[in-house]
């Protein structure tokens, strides 16, 4: 009787624990190589980065894939994955600063906003752009801080294909704004000439999110 306890438990276990492994995110491309330097500054490894989700890591098939870009645009835009590596690549080292406190350095890969908005065109007005992701989260930024910081939606991080835990496809890099403006697993653009609030802003964060100012409330 107490090795076929044994038996049964040792069953179990191996139960649960195939059951955990079929829900871990899918691995890193093995043909990616994650860098931990980039232009003489260390990088916080990818299994460093603190992440933060209203509904837990998303998970996007790239085969299917398009982002929108609409509003307040001359051409409405319906991008896939491969269209959007096609884009001029930005490349740069940025910090992540998150509102709790914490940050991490990261090498950044991706298109720039400019590149799109040249592709679908701005008409006279446009204000704000609001970010809408896969998760139902959202965020919103000025017009003129993305154009004219060159801010980019990027699709590799540390050299490596954006991992799904931090937004792949594509995730926003809100230079200069807190983490919350991070937009992650982003499926559509819209420019509009109103103004917008969030998911957190309309729980009382700022809706500017500069780095270094108060970061409830509006000021």
């Amino acid at each position: 009787m107490p090795d076929r306890i044994i038996l049964s438990g040792l069953i179990i276990i191996m139960f649960v624990c195939g059951c955990v492994e079929q829900q871990q995110a899918p691995a890193v491309n093995v043909s990616d190589k994650e860098n931990l330097f980039f232009e003489g500054k260390k990088l916080t490894p990818i299994e460093e980065q603190r992440n933060n989700a209203i509904k837990g890591t998303q998970f996007i098939n790239k085969e299917t894939y398009t982002l929108q870009v609409t509003g307040m645009v001359n051409r409405s835009l319906n991008l896939s994955y491969e269209e959007l590596l096609a884009f001029p690549v930005a490349d740069r080292f940025l910090r992540m600063n998150c509102v709790e406190g914490w940050g991490f350095d990261a090498r950044w890969t991706g298109v720039t906003l400019n590149s799109i908005f040249n592709d679908s065109g701005l008409k006279p007005g446009a204000k704000n752009v609001i970010f809408y992701c896969a998760d139902g989260y959202s965020t919103s930024l000025e017009l003129d801080y993305l154009t004219g910081n060159d801010i980019m939606l990027a699709y590799r991080l540390n050299n490596v294909t954006l991992p799904p835990e931090r937004g792949f496809p594509l995730q926003l890099v809100a230079e200069g704004r807190y983490g919350y403006k991070w937009a992650k697993w982003i499926t559509h653009i819209e420019v509009t000439d109103q103004p917008y609030e969030g998911f957190w802003e309309s729980r009382g964060y700022s809706n500017t999110a500069k780095v270094g100012e108060r970061a409830f409330g509006i000021f």
